[in-house]
């Protein structure tokens, strides 16, 4: 009987038993490592952002912050990932343009709304991107280049890494607002795009920074606009297509983003940690040396962003009737 009764008093207790560690667990976050989920393979300029901003918040926090790649479907694979996890700040998403604010537009069978499923912590960086030609184009600023696709009446071509890739569209909304034509040729990567490029089978394309600035160095490609609003810290002498095309702005933008219920508190130290990170003088540079420019925006900015970004992007893949197989 006593054993009983022991067993049923242990049991009755056991909610409230329960909940300290739970409260002391939530009071004391972090206390055991944080993953950053990236829609990117290994290597590439994004994946180096990713984990030049994760060792700085690792200091921060005081916990490793790993970062776990998860590439394929746009990105889609990696935002579903984080949406679907458990809400208390240990699964982390490197956010970026495509699944957040294009994909809806490109894809029919999306399973989730990145913007309903998601909570914006801030934004990392923007990286603006950059229009080249090959060394046998006879264009040496973009006004040149504007004036042979029109002289062309459509049969000027262009690359992109992709279908519906950042590189495609902000060409296309480069040449919407420019109101001229030209063939769209997609790759499967910037590289052998650019190889196009340079061997002078396509006229131009639009594309990142690490993707190219081998390329631009070598004097291979000659760099004519940035489609950033502000001209490129490392490319000082490069006008932006604003410039030509009053307006004009398309970046590849980067920020992290916890699924949607994570706790206020959570998402303030995460958010610190990242302030904290983007104001370290070697991840600026890193940043920088990659093309891309740290942030200041917070969760609300980048709320607000993604919206804006969606909006005009639906508008852009609709004129251009973009598709994706």
């Amino acid at each position: 009987m006593t054993t009983r009764r022991m067993l049923i008093g242990a049991l009755g207790a056991s909610p409230a038993l329960m909940a300290l560690p739970a409260a002391a667990q939530d009071a004391a976050f972090p206390n055991r490592p944080i993953r950053i989920l990236l829609a990117f393979a290994p290597g590439g300029g994004t994946d180096l952002i990713a984990r030049t901003v994760a060792a700085s918040m690792q200091g921060v926090l005081g916990q490793p912050v790993v970062v776990e790649n998860r590439p394929g479907a746009g990105g889609n694979i990696a935002t579903e990932a984080a949406a679907t996890s458990r809400p208390d700040g240990y699964t982390v998403l490197m956010g970026n343009h495509g699944p957040m604010s294009v994909n809806v537009s490109l894809f029919r069978n999306m399973r989730i709304d990145p913007e309903q499923v998601l909570e914006p912590i801030g934004l990392v960086a923007d990286a603006p991107l950059v229009v080249v030609v090959g060394p046998k184009s006879r264009a040496q600023n973009l006004q040149d280049l504007l004036a042979e696709i029109r002289a062309a009446n459509g049969q000027s071509t262009y690359g992109s890494a992709s279908n519906g890739s950042a590189s495609h569209l902000a060409a296309a909304l480069m040449l919407q607002m420019a109101g001229l034509r030209a063939e769209h040729v997609p790759f499967r990567g910037a590289a052998p795009a650019l190889t196009d490029v340079v061997a002078g089978h396509l006229d131009f394309m639009i594309t990142t920074l690490p993707s190219v600035v081998g390329l631009i160095n070598g004097g291979q490609v000659r760099p004519l606009a940035v489609t950033g609003d502000t001209r490129m810290a490392v490319l000082p002498n490069v006008p932006t297509v604003a410039e030509t095309i009053p307006g004009y702005k398309a970046t590849a933008w980067y920020g992290l983003l916890v699924p949607r219920g994570t706790p206020a508190d959570v998402r303030a130290k995460l958010y610190a940690a990242l302030r904290e990170a983007l104001a370290n003088p070697d991840v600026i540079r890193r940043l920088r040396e990659e093309g891309a420019e740290p942030s200041t925006l917070d969760g609300e900015g980048f709320a607000r962003l993604i919206r804006w970004e969606r909006e005009r992007w639906a508008t852009v893949i609709r004129q251009a009737n973009i598709t994706v197989d």
